[in-house]
């Protein structure tokens, strides 16, 4: 078992290309992520976006492209209506629309020239990306360690738990939170 899944790309070409601004690009196929799911809304509106930007994300060069997870917390899907199941059924699919657009990409031997297999990063987002009011960029947020753990354990434990090659803490303001 490989303990660092960058260490080969750094070890072979010296970097690791990550893939761009995923909500970018949705909106750049006509995806309105006016939403407190932002990302993750097109997880259950439009899938098929996500996928397609993923693999527009490797065909472009990226070693790791990140799941539609930022923004996806049990709290947040909550708010929005669905049941923990479905929640976890969300992340779960942000996984393998992940999986799907790398084994389109790597069955084309045209893409697997010169490369090395990229890896799926569990996007996991900062607790203030659930509270809407910019405390994901100052992490100025009333929880203590412990309730900071409690909030990010239970989708960990569900991406931990997926095909994804490693997680991608995104934006973690604090150090407290980090």
């Amino acid at each position: 078992m490989l303990l660092n899944p960058l260490e080969v790309f750094l070890s072979r070409q010296g970097f690791v290309m990550l893939d761009g601004g995923l909500a970018t690009e949705m909106e750049n196929h006509g995806a309105d992520l006016d939403d407190e799911l932002w990302s993750a809304k097109m997880l259950f509106e439009a899938p098929e976006i996500i996928r397609l930007v993923h693999l527009e994300f490797l065909k472009a060069g990226a070693d790791v492209i990140a799941t539609a997870t930022y923004q996806a917390s049990f709290d947040g899907f909550e708010r929005a209506g669905y049941r923990h199941g479905q929640a976890e059924s969300l992340m779960r699919l942000s996984v393998d629309l992940a999986v799907l657009a790398r084994e389109i990409f790597w069955s084309d031997t045209e893409n697997r020239r010169n490369r090395l297999r990229p890896l799926i990063a569990a996007s996991i987002g900062p607790y203030g990306a659930c509270l809407h009011d910019g405390s994901e960029y100052h992490g100025n947020y009333p929880l203590a360690k412990e309730e900071l753990m409690e909030f990010h354990r239970p989708r960990m434990q569900v991406m931990a738990d997926t095909e994804a090659d490693l997680f991608a803490f995104e934006t973690i303001p604090s150090l407290l939170e980090a």
